[in-house]
């Protein structure tokens, strides 16, 4: 999933040195592949665990050791208010956001997840140019904006087929679409929210209140009751810990240290790169269908993705 792009500013005295450009794309490559395949890693890992205890524990899991880890790397214990601003990113980014799109990827192919997930940052300039406050957009992006509800319609139309024929899933779909929009509404309170200086700490946190927020939302939905340890699969349990160890601290690490080293355009490069590794993953190693439509749903929804998120810093930055 797309998360807002925050910069840290550095008193002169404390400017960390400039990393290389092998150090910066090694970064860079990492968070592509390694986000891109987490909704193969998703698809896996639900097969025999359900999907909101799944991502309850893997969040509860990563959250805590990021934060204790941080603690002891001597990080100041987070406020209140502190905790208050990531209780609410966690429930829109994960329990919103993260709890669509386990739940949906029961009726819906990773790829095709992937790609209605990663139209989110049509979501965040749309909502952005609607709020009193909100930023104003260019007519680029505005264009970028209707392409990508273009592909998007073309991706869940009905007469698309997804598999031998059938068509998707359109409660699974609309439930992605739902869970772009919360991951949007999140991503940009983040930007004005109260949060621990060091991002690996906020984000840890974010992570333990969403996991909080999602393993209660298992257990409402009664998925204690379809949970049975002795038959989980080994797949599974390399999906699961896939999420924890790459999905939630290597890619989480790799994108936090990249907000504050590389340039913004740069980084927000993988909003568009992550749904053709999904498609491309999820083609080659779960057989999923790679149809004509869902290729030109592909190209117009990852095309405007792009096109909006160029624009909308050029406009910015003409300003």
């Amino acid at each position: 999933m797309s998360r807002s792009v925050k910069r840290t500013r550095f008193p002169s005295s404390e400017k960390p040195e400039a990393p290389s450009s092998f150090a910066i794309w090694t970064a860079m490559i990492s968070v592509y592949i390694v986000w891109g395949s987490t909704y193969l890693a998703i698809r896996f890992a639900i097969e025999t665990i359900p999907p909101f205890l799944m991502a309850g524990i893997r969040f509860l899991i990563a959250g805590s050791m990021l934060i204790l880890w941080r603690l002891i790397r001597g990080d100041s214990a987070p406020s209140l208010q502190q905790w208050r601003s990531a209780t609410i990113i966690g429930i829109f980014l994960l329990v919103g956001g993260n709890g669509g799109v386990v739940w949906s990827e029961q009726y819906v192919p990773s790829g095709v997840a992937a790609l209605l997930v990663g139209a989110a940052p049509l979501w965040m300039v749309l909502l952005d140019t609607l709020r009193p406050d909100g930023r104003r957009t260019g007519w680029l992006s505005i264009l970028g904006l209707i392409l990508g509800f273009v592909g998007i319609t073309i991706l869940i139309g009905p007469t698309s087929p997804i598999n031998s024929g059938e068509n998707i899933d359109l409660i699974g779909a609309g439930v992605l679409i739902l869970a772009s929009f919360f991951w949007s509404i999140g991503s940009l309170y983040s930007r004005q929210a109260i949060l621990p200086s060091s991002p690996l700490l906020g984000t840890g946190m974010e992570m333990l209140t969403g996991g909080a927020g999602l393993l209660l939302l298992g257990i409402l939905t009664g998925e204690l009751k379809r949970l049975n340890i002795m038959s989980i699969s080994a797949q599974s349990l390399l999906g699961f810990f896939y999420l924890i160890i790459f999905g939630s601290w290597i890619g989480f690490s790799a994108y936090t240290w990249l907000l504050r080293t590389a340039p913004t355009p740069w980084v927000s490069t993988y909003a568009y790169i992550n749904p053709v590794v999904a498609v491309i993953l999820g083609h080659l190693l779960a057989a999923e269908p790679l149809t004509p439509r869902i290729l030109i749903a592909a190209t117009i929804v990852v095309g405007s993705v792009a096109l909006t998120t160029l624009s909308q810093q050029a406009f910015l930055r003409s300003k």
